[in-house]
């Protein structure tokens, strides 16, 4: 009898997953279900629909590091498929990456469309099924022999030897109900690379401004992150915001996404540091007028903003009072900000939470509850950063469950 996987979930790591089970194993059929009628829609949209891959990143003990959750797992899944594995199989399907000043990984056609085709040529290469609008409803689950009946919702019926569950992160509990009878339990899923909103701050009005290396941190807790920023019309989004939610992701839902930043608009700059540049500039061009001499090169906008928040008018920079350079150097380097709620950033949103590490075997994917049955990509208790590292995990944990299903479908 031929052995059958149906995989749930048409991701990057729902099709790592069938498509190397099904490359590995020709005499096993791979049944690809989708429940909505799209496929690899995030992959699609992400990098600003450029798909960032993965991270120049081959030090697994640095790369784990950008991981707020999960990071234990993926150092031992790390040692099987990484991100050097990751490009070298895209280049030898004819894909050709490049690697971007900031570490980031794009195929170098600058467009998703390359990595979407290769893995649908993949598919069809090995023969793999794909069936959209299929959304599971419930799993039997067989203790003897070893089999599955998974129920669909448009009363559809399937027995399959092995199941990969590859469905992406559910931001609510309760989606997770069809996975639990299952016996296995989940961390409770959060937002995480989210923006900040801060309504009717002033700030907003300079919307379209980015600073390339600003440090925020959040009030009241040792977060903090480096990167570029940019002031949206809600409030602030970028980089240096997206990894402070996910570091944040448990703490800031726990506040109720009402909290105060934060914000060095100097990078790491500290204000002592402040205070000396500024002194050295009295004292070599103190007949300039301060909004003509923006001595940190920050964007012409915003300096002028920083200096009407700090009282300052157009005066020279040798008649500035001591109390208005005060706050020039707080506004600078420690500016608060109010954050009144979140705005999912769709390209790079991700779950924190997911089912529990503990509860799958980091060697295989496998359930160590339900013999058979595998998991993979966001689903997992594993989320990282914006960069490439979420979609690593995917083509990873796709990878090692495929493999595995590949060789138990053979040894069974």
């Amino acid at each position: 009898m031929q052995k059958i996987l149906v995989v749930a979930g048409g991701g990057a790591a729902g099709f790592f997953c069938a498509v190397t089970a099904a490359r590995l194993n020709a005499g096993l059929k791979v049944i690809l279900v989708e429940k909505t009628g799209k496929l690899l829609s995030k992959v699609k949209v992400s990098g600003g629909g450029r798909c960032n891959v993965t991270h120049a990143c081959f030090s697994i003990p640095d790369i784990v590091k950008k991981y707020p959750r999960g990071s234990s797992f993926v150092k031992k899944t790390f040692h099987q498929f990484f991100t050097s594995d990751t490009m070298q199989w895209f280049e030898e399907r004819g894909v050709p990456l490049k690697t971007e000043a900031d570490g980031r990984i794009f195929p170098v056609s600058n467009s998703s469309q390359s990595i979407i085709e290769c893995l649908l040529q993949e598919a069809n290469k090995y023969s793999v099924e794909i069936r959209l609008h299929h959304e599971i409803k419930n799993i039997e689950y067989n203790r003897s022999p070893h089999s599955f009946i998974i129920h669909f919702n448009n009363e559809l019926k399937l027995q399959t030897d092995f199941i990969c569950l590859a469905s992406g992160g559910y931001p609510k509990p309760n989606m997770f109900d069809w996975i639990l009878s299952s016996g296995h339990s989940i961390e409770e899923p959060v937002p995480s690379l989210f923006t900040f909103n801060m309504p009717g701050n002033d700030v907003t009005s300079l919307m379209g401004i980015s600073v390339p290396d600003a440090q925020v941190k959040i009030s009241g807790e040792s977060l903090r992150e480096r990167g570029p920023l940019l002031i949206t019309h809600w409030g602030m989004s970028g980089p240096a915001i997206l990894k402070l939610s996910a570091w944040g992701a448990r703490v800031l839902k726990e506040k109720e996404y009402h909290f105060e930043i934060r914000v060095n608009w100097l990078g790491n700059m500290t204000e002592q540091s402040v205070r000396d540049d500024v002194r050295m500039i009295r004292d070599s061009v103190g007949g300039k007028k301060i909004r003509q001499k923006n001595p940190w090169d920050l964007p012409q906008r915003l300096w002028e903003w920083l200096l009407e928040q700090s009282g300052l008018k157009d005066i020279h920079w040798a008649d500035l009072p001591s109390t208005l350079q005060n706050k020039l150097i707080q506004q600078l380097s420690n500016m608060p900000f109010g954050v009144d709620g979140k705005t999912t950033f769709k390209e790079e949103f991700v779950t924190a939470g997911g089912i529990r590490l503990s509860e799958i075997n980091h060697h295989t994917m496998e359930s160590r509850l339900r013999p058979g049955l595998y998991f993979a990509g966001e689903l997992l208790d594993v989320d990282g950063i914006t960069g490439g590292f979420n979609f690593q995990h995917a083509w990873t944990s796709g990878f090692i469950a495929g493999r595995s299903i590949a060789e138990a479908s053979i040894r069974v």
